[in-house]
C-alpha cells in the first residue's frame, strides 16, 4: 500500500535545502515538508537545551502536517538533539551526522578524516564519536568555519574575500593530510568547488546531503512506506519569519525558484 504522506525536514535556516534537494533527486515520487526556522537562525551559538526545545517544537508542527519520515537536515541539531528527540518521539528520525561519518570512513584510504562545521557541531564532538564508533582506528582533524554560513546566505561563493577566509580555515586540515573531508553543515555544498579548490589533491568531499537521502530512502523501502511510483512529489516550504529572504536565496540552493512559502508560528 503506497504511503503518500511526506516527508519531513527541517533546519535552523536555508541549508536543509541542500538535504531536500538530494531527497527530491533520489525519491523523486516523495512529498517533503520543509521547514526553515528563519526566526531564530542560528543554531551554532546556542545551547544543547535550546536546540532541543526548538527541535521538539518543530517536530510537532512537522507530525502536524502528517510527516512519516524526519529529516534533521541540520548538523547543529543533529549533534546537540538527535538522541533526546528520537526518545522522546514515536516517529522514526534521521540526522545528518551518522550518515555523513559512515560515507567518509568507507572513502577513507589514510585514515585521516577531517569534519569542518560550526563552532557547535565541532565543540559537540559528534563527529568524532560517530566516526571513533564505525573504526576506532580513524584519526580526525576538525575545524570551525563561523563565516562560512553568512557567505553562503550573502551569495558569497567565489572571489578573494571568500577564497581568503577558505584557505584560512583549511590550512589545519591540509597540515593535517587529511585525505576525506566531511563537510559537516549543510550550508557548505555550496562552497564546494572553493573548497576543493583549497584543499590538498585528491582530498574527498563528503556531502551529508546525498548519504543522508540514501538513508531516508533504505528506511522507506524497510517500513514499506515508499509513495507511489506514479506520485510526482511535491515540495512544500515554510519559515518561521518572514518568506522574502528565503524564496530569493532558495533558488541557489534549489536551481530553481520558491513561491508560496508560507510563515507559520513556531513554539
Amino acid at each position: 500500500m503506497p504511503d503518500s504522506r511526506p516527508i519531513g525536514v527541517f533546519d535552523s535556516g536555508l541549508g536543509g535545502l541542500t538535504v531536500a534537494k538530494a531527497i527530491k533527486a533520489k525519491l523523486p515520487n516523495e512529498n517533503i515538508v520543509y521547514l526553515g526556522d528563519t526566526a531564530r537562525v542560528p543554531y551554532g551559538n546556542k545551547s544543547t537545551l535550546l536546540v532541543t526545545d526548538y527541535a521538539t517544537q518543530i517536530i510537532n508542527f512537522l507530525l502536524e502536517e502528517n510527516a512519516k519520515l524526519i529529516v534533521v537536515a541540520c548538523n547543529t541539531a543533529s549533534a546537540l538533539a538527535l538522541p533526546a528527540l528520537q526518545s522522546e518521539f514515536q516517529v522514526q528520525i534521521l540526522g545528518v551526522i551518522l550518515p555523513g561519518s559512515k560515507a567518509a570512513v568507507h572513502a577513507t584510504r589514510n585514515k585521516h578524516v577531517g569534519v569542518i562545521g560550526t563552532i557547535a557541531t565541532i565543540n559537540s564532538n559528534a563527529y568524532s564519536q560517530a566516526l571513533n564508533e564505525i573504526d576506532s582506528s580513524i584519526q580526525i582533524t576538525a575545524q570551525a568555519c563561523p563565516l562560512f554560513v553568512p557567505l553562503v546566505e550573502e551569495g558569497w561563493l567565489n572571489g578573494p574575500v571568500p577564497s581568503e577566509v577558505t584557505a584560512s580555515y583549511l590550512k589545519s586540515i591540509n597540515v593535517a593530510n587529511v585525505d576525506t573531508l566531511i563537510l559537516g553543515c549543510t550550508h557548505y555544498p555550496l562552497l564546494k568547488p572553493m573548497i576543493q579548490e583549497h584543499v590538498n589533491d585528491n582530498t574527498v568531499l563528503i556531502d551529508s546531503a546525498e548519504t543522508v537521502a540514501e538513508e531516508a530512502a533504505i528506511i522507506l523501502l524497510e517500513k514499506k512506506m515508499s509513495a507511489d511510483s506514479s506520485n510526482k512529489g511535491l515540495l512544500k516550504c515554510f519559515v518561521t519569519d518572514s518568506p522574502v529572504q528565503f524564496e530569493s536565496i532558495a533558488e541557489r540552493f534549489l536551481g530553481y525558484s520558491l513561491d508560496n512559502v508560507r510563515t507559520v508560528p513556531i513554539h
